[in-house]
């Protein structure tokens, strides 16, 4: 049975000790991030929202590189979002940034109610390159 490691960004924000998780957990040569939140370090919300996208997608970014990953490494991406209707255009131009040439991953966005006063929130799955 392969083992899980847990992994952390060097500077992790206050929500995993305040709700008991890990960033990630490095499975085999898989990797299973949480969902990553526009989370500054004590944790709390960035409130503009188009900085909140992007302080998720570096947060995100860090998570990954603890583990040796990039965003070419994403096989799977589910998104969550509290008014998807008006943030769309918003996150589109975020995402069309970090991911701007082919082959994209595969993506799913989910619209909710609540994100714990988030409104974007952006979970992946990862494989991890060999040596990493």
């Amino acid at each position: 049975m392969t083992e899980r490691q847990a992994i952390f960004p060097p500077d992790k924000h206050a929500l995993y000790e305040a709700h008991g998780y890990s960033a990630a957990i490095r499975s085999g040569d898989l990797l299973f991030v949480s969902g990553q939140v526009g989370s500054r370090t004590d944790g709390t919300p960035e409130p503009d929202f188009e900085q909140q996208v992007r302080l998720a997608f570096t947060n995100l970014e860090a998570t990954l590189s603890a583990a040796g990953c990039t965003f070419d490494d994403l096989v799977d991406v589910t998104s969550f979002h509290t008014d998807p209707e008006n943030q769309f255009p918003t996150i589109m131009a975020v995402k069309q940034e970090v991911f701007s040439k082919q082959p994209y991953p595969n993506w799913t966005a989910i619209g909710v109610t609540w994100l714990s006063g988030f409104d974007f929130e952006i979970k992946v799955i990862a494989r991890i390159p060999a040596g990493a």
